[in-house]
């Protein structure tokens, strides 16, 4: 399902879900209270693939309803507007420490600059970087091409 909505969207996912489990076990025998440390991280690790889902169906809307920027510019302040209210309850009921929360969420930043590496990997172990990189080669060539008849 999440395929259909935006090819890289799994990896993506994925890769907040690794940067999670590696933030987890580096951090984990560093801190004082491990489950406030770890609900804390995992609320903001699922926050954070929350956000990407999210943002996925906006841009997703958008292209191909052709939703109105005020409409975009809404959504963008809903999905913020819940980041808050989850981290005002996972402080006011003590569910989980804020700050591993927040690192937690960073996890999305961190998974969009890492995603090309990870999707290069990816095909690596599936054999497709070949085809992959033919496919970039002919693309490469169209808009040489297109770019000569301007």
């Amino acid at each position: 399902m999440l395929r259909r909505l935006n090819k890289v969207l799994p990896e993506l996912i994925l890769a907040i879900l690794l940067y999670g489990v590696l933030v987890w076990f580096a951090g984990i025998w560093l801190v004082g209270d491990k489950l406030m440390y770890s609900t804390g991280l995992w609320i903001g690790v699922g926050l954070a693939a929350g956000m990407a889902v999210h943002m996925a169906f906006v841009i997703e809307d958008a292209v191909s309803l052709g939703s109105s920027q005020a409409r975009i510019i809404l959504m963008s302040l809903l999905r913020y507007a819940v980041v808050v209210l989850v981290f005002f309850c996972t402080v006011y009921f003590h569910l989980g420490d804020p700050i591993a929360a927040f690192v937690g969420v960073m996890g999305l930043k961190i998974a969009a600059y890492v995603q090309p590496f990870f999707h290069r990997i990816i095909l690596k172990l599936q054999g497709k970087e070949e085809e992959a990189a033919k496919k970039h080669e002919m693309e490469e060539k169209n808009y040489d091409t297109e770019e000569v008849r301007m």
